[in-house]
């Protein structure tokens, strides 16, 4: 069953009651008679009508077409820290994050519609404007159907990185994507004259925005140099190896993050000892960035993941790709566009907690960095020629610790562990049967030809494994495969982001869902994310472009898949074709 649902400009039929409709049509109880196909094509003549009554997509036909589009995605950034410390941002130009909200359209109701949030999913949705079940990225890793094996959102072994170590894991190509994105879009219909560039501290976040035919640019950690694959380009152009020649990333040796603001603006933040360092770790200010073997080496450009001094890196060398790739003033006259992911603060967030002094100071420190970037974009291309969007992937669970001390209870559950029980319940109750296959969860993988020779009903595992795991402490609700191939799912908006989250050939047969603040985690401390809830769904939205969008703060609900299909509109493109977002009508001139 195709989960799309149409969103209609506000001022018609409500996106959140359109949603609701189509819920409530596809799960109340029907006549047998009525077969599952004619449901569907009910929910969709009712989703193709309230379309027709939506607002026409329309923007500034005066307006030229932006020079440069710049995409910002802020890894592991929730919208409550956006708006928690906003008034801490720097005022004027010397702010990004204070600029955009200032300058441009800020949504407080933003999310990651779908129930899997984790970096790949979610830089996927930016450009894609579409859902797992869609776009074909389940996960960062995820289990092979056929092999049982782990394998890697952006993993190809028939291609490496260039001038660097590949391992077989790594991330290298687009090919897990079953769709465009709206660079590609762009490329097409500007010939391949318009240049798409991505840059980020992970793979993922560069390959997942730049699409088939864009170039990314990703982080290596053993050598701190940014490296493309051979999937884009056999050689580096020489604006990249001048570069690299420099080597930015040593200069960091030895360097110490200090607090940016004076110890009063930190007052409101968890404490320093409230949640334990990771062995080895630190988990106060000043940090200093060093080697144990005293020389500047693979351990330390790892250490530089966790902290400013990536984003700001990452911020370098996209500078450098405007200039060495002349984005923005394409002599063909048409629009670039400049993808950069910042990683660094999903990486302090994992450690440290979104309520830590470390995650506040750098999200400071980002702001910084943006409003320094936006001021060269300023000065080299024009603002007024610069249409700049800023989301994140996905948001952040608070650490156990700290849930628990604002009572709301929290524990780590160690998947592996449960997943034996699993196994072992399965076997004991069907006669010694091998039932459980793998496990990347959410996801988990029955072994259905097991089943078959023991001569079991595919349903009655699946339904013996859910029933299991809703007896487990902090399992809030299951999802099998016969339930959502055949939508025997609730109403709900939970079941409506897992069956986006669900792909009928990559995901598991059956997903599990924990409580509120309770997760996944296999140490003892820090934090993650990846639910449906609130705090990992919800997520900075902001656009800014004087030509193009109306400054303000909005309120109503969108989707991280409306950003692509807004700046198909705005870029006179046809969206990608798996789009199921909106164009955000309310914020064109």
């Amino acid at each position: 069953m195709n989960p799309l649902i149409c969103r209609p400009a506000h001022g018609t039929l409500s996106a959140v009651a359109l949603r609701y409709h189509l819920i409530h049509l596809k799960t109340t109880s029907m006549p047998k008679s009525l077969s599952l196909s004619a449901l569907v094509i009910a929910a969709s003549s009712f989703a193709l009508h309230a379309c027709a009554l939506a607002a026409p997509a329309t923007t500034n036909t005066a307006a030229p077409q932006p020079k440069l589009v710049v995409v910002l995605v802020v890894d592991g950034l929730p919208n409550e820290q956006v708006q928690r410390y906003r008034d801490q941002f720097g005022k004027g130009k010397t702010g990004g994050l204070g600029r955009m909200l200032a300058e441009g359209a800020a949504f407080s109701n933003a999310h990651q519609a779908h129930g899997v949030t984790v970096t790949a999913i979610g830089h996927t949705a930016v450009l894609t404007g579409a859902y797992p079940y869609v776009h074909g990225i389940i996960g960062n890793n995820w289990i092979d159907p056929v092999t049982k094996k782990s394998v890697y959102c952006t993993e190809d072994t028939n291609y490496t990185y260039i001038g660097e170590h590949t391992d077989p894991s790594d991330g290298t190509a687009p090919t897990k994507l079953r769709v465009d994105t709206l660079g590609d879009q762009l490329r097409y219909a500007s010939g391949n004259r318009s240049k798409v560039i991505t840059v980020s501290g992970k793979d993922r976040g560069a390959i997942l925005l730049a699409g088939k035919t864009g170039t990314p640019y990703m982080y290596m950690e053993k050598t701190g140099n940014f490296a493309s694959s051979t999937f884009y380009m056999q050689a580096h152009p020489a604006w990249v190896i001048q570069y690299l020649a420099g080597k930015p990333q040593d200069r960091y040796y030895g360097k110490t993050w200090s607090a940016l603001l004076p110890d009063a603006a930190y007052a409101g933040d968890a404490r320093d000892d409230l949640t334990p360092a990771k062995p080895g770790g630190h988990n106060r200010l000043p940090y200093t960035y060093y080697s144990e073997s005293g020389q500047i080496d693979a351990a330390y450009y790892n250490s530089l993941k966790t902290g400013p001094y990536l984003d700001q890196l990452t911020l370098d060398f996209a500078r450098a790709a405007v200039e060495g790739e002349n984005l923005g003033r394409n002599d063909s006259g048409v629009p670039d566009l400049l993808g950069v992911s910042l990683s660094a603060h999903d990486y302090v967030n994992h450690a440290y907690g979104p309520e830590s002094k470390l995650s506040h100071d750098h999200l400071q420190r980002v702001d910084r960095m943006l409003g320094e970037f936006f001021n060269y974009l300023d000065q080299r291309i024009g603002m007024d020629n610069v249409l700049v969007v800023l989301t994140a992937d996905h948001g952040f669970a608070n650490t156990a610790e700290f849930s628990n001390q604002q009572r709301s209870e929290s524990k780590r559950i160690n998947g592996d562990q449960l997943m034996e029980e699993l196994g072992q319940h399965l076997s004991d109750k069907f006669g010694g049967a091998k039932l459980l296959a793998a496990w990347s969860l959410p996801n988990i993988h029955l072994d259905y030809a097991a089943a078959d020779k023991a001569g079991l009903r595919h349903a009655d595992v699946e339904d013996a494994a859910a029933q299991f795991l809703l007896h487990q402490p902090g399992i809030s609700d299951t999802f099998t495969r016969t339930q959502f191939e055949s939508g025997a799912v609730t109403g709900t908006r939970i079941a409506t982001l897992m069956r986006r989250a669900w792909n009928r050939e990559a995901s598991g047969d059956l997903m599990v869902i924990t409580r509120p603040y309770w997760y996944f985690a296999s140490g003892s401390t820090g934090t993650t994310h990846g639910s449906p809830y609130a705090y990992d769904t919800n997520v900075p939205l902001m656009i800014m472009g004087k030509r193009w969008i109306k400054p303000g703060y909005y309120g109503q609900y969108a989707e991280v898949v409306d950003i692509a299909p807004t700046l198909a509109n705005i870029l006179r493109v046809r969206p990608p074709a798996g789009s199921e977002g909106r164009v955000l009508v309310e914020t064109l001139k």
